[in-house]
């Protein structure tokens, strides 16, 4: 709670500053990776999964901007994976495609001026929210299912966690130019979710004939995937509900610049 007033409070504080004159706007593409870490990958283990998206930015001045995106990733984990024993014994797995549409304010740690012969590069951060559309699934006997439809760890219907959450932004990159008009950004993104759902895994097992009676036999099948008859109870531990699940992109993109450059001496101008 503590991390996320702070945040808000850079994220406004670093806005009130931002009343220079601007410097034009930015529009650009990337691809790069998309990770989740939750109640299936508790181990923080690398799990990579494609990540695209597309990005525009406007320059305040040479030190803030603002940006706004949409990140398409591609994120699973499987407790096969796993080195604890309990998290092998429940053998739980999801996949999702994740589309985050997020807003943020960057803060570069040098001036950054387009054309600059000698501030052509910097470190950043950022900071900021964004809304994402998530689906977790998995595949039983071949089939894929829709984990939120079968209420696996007991929910009625219509009481179904959505699917749509936001999210606290925060991260760090690096931008440098190739030229004037062109320029690298990479970065390292991560979403805190309001959410423990996006996994499907939160709270209890569940009462397995109750389940069974209300949603069907791939109900019960889909929420106890143990290989150990023995090992879910109801009422057992599914999940750690007290932490929200995080999903993390490392994406490298090139940039447009578009806009009125500076006028510095002629020998500080790259072309």
């Amino acid at each position: 709670m503590k991390n996320r007033i702070l945040l808000i409070a850079l994220f406004f504080g670093l806005s009130s500053l931002a009343l220079n004159g601007q410097r034009g706007g930015e529009i650009g593409g990337f691809i790069g990776t998309a990770n989740y870490f939750g109640d299936l990958n508790t181990n923080f283990n690398l799990k990579p999964g494609l990540a695209i998206g597309f990005l525009l930015r406007r320059n305040f001045n040479e030190r803030l901007s603002v940006a706004g995106g949409v990140t398409y990733g591609r994120i699973s984990a499987n407790d096969a994976d796993s080195n604890n024993f309990y998290e092998k014994s429940r053998n739980l797995n999801f996949s999702s495609n994740v589309f985050d549409f997020n807003a943020t304010l960057e803060f570069n740690f040098f001036p950054y001026i387009h054309g600059s012969d000698d501030n052509y590069y910097t470190p950043y951060i950022f900071g900021g929210f964004s809304f994402l559309k998530f689906n977790p699934t998995t595949e039983l006997d071949g089939t894929t299912y829709s984990l939120r439809d079968f209420g696996t760890e007991g929910q009625l219907a219509s009481q179904e966690y959505g699917l749509f959450s936001g999210a606290f932004v925060f991260g760090f990159g690096f931008k440098w130019d190739i030229n004037r008009d062109w320029s690298i950004n990479t970065s390292l993104g991560g979403r805190n979710l309001f959410t423990d759902y996006i996994d499907d895994v939160s709270d209890r097992f569940p009462d397995f004939a109750t389940l069974e009676a209300r949603r069907g036999i791939t109900a019960a099948q889909l929420s106890n995937r143990s290989l150990n008859p023995d090992f879910a109870i109801p009422g057992q531990q599914r999940g750690n509900g007290k932490d929200n699940d995080l999903v993390y992109f490392f994406t490298i993109g090139i940039m447009k610049y578009f806009g009125e450059l500076p006028c510095p001496a002629i020998s500080k101008i790259r072309y």
